[in-house]
């Protein structure tokens, strides 16, 4: 659970990045905006997890074996990401009101690219996918809830908070690697 806990807020760091930069570049910052926001990027987190499990679940009797490997390199790969990314992102960039329509769908989509991974992992590693989607999809929610009133009231100061959840990821895959060695 707590493993579970920890990669859904490594996961909800995009959304609650990405929340947090929405906010601060908004002058009015409405609840109906938070709230479309914030169930999208949620419901995209909890259903990205079940597709990479339903497609992990195909795959994992043929690698059963060096499955460890599997799980490290992808969760790797996932927190080497956000920790690029929150090293490159340029803070003057402008952003687009992605509350509406298919900014929406597109920004509810890259934020949980990572979520297809780590559902594709869990399959590897037999983990309850339902209550494991089901925490990473509320988290989402409620950080990125959190992000664009945060951002909405700091507009001005902003750091990478990308940064730390990949080292999360990360720290989390090198433990299930360890502990099945």
């Amino acid at each position: 659970m707590l493993e579970t806990f920890i990669i859904a807020i490594g996961l909800g760091l995009d959304a609650f990045s990405l929340a947090t930069a929405f906010g601060m570049c908004q002058k009015a910052c409405p609840r109906d905006a938070r709230l479309r926001l914030s169930f999208s990027f949620g419901a995209f987190q909890f259903f990205m997890p079940l597709v990479g499990f339903g497609v992990g679940r195909q795959v994992a009797r043929f690698i059963s074996s060096f499955d460890h490997w599997v799980v490290l390199g992808i969760l790797s790969l996932v927190g080497g990401k956000m920790i690029y990314e929150g090293w490159k992102r340029d803070s003057d960039t402008p952003l687009i009101d992605f509350s509406r329509g298919w900014p929406l769908f597109l920004a509810s989509l890259v934020t949980s690219i990572d979520a297809l991974a780590v559902g594709f992992s869990f399959a590897l590693m037999g983990k309850n996918i339902w209550f494991s989607a089901l925490i990473i999809g509320i988290v989402a929610l409620f950080m990125t809830y959190s992000g664009v009133s945060l951002g909405h009231k700091i507009r001005g100061v902003f750091s990478s908070p990308e940064v730390m959840g990949g080292i999360a990821i990360i720290l989390v895959g090198l433990k299930i690697f360890l502990e099945d060695l």
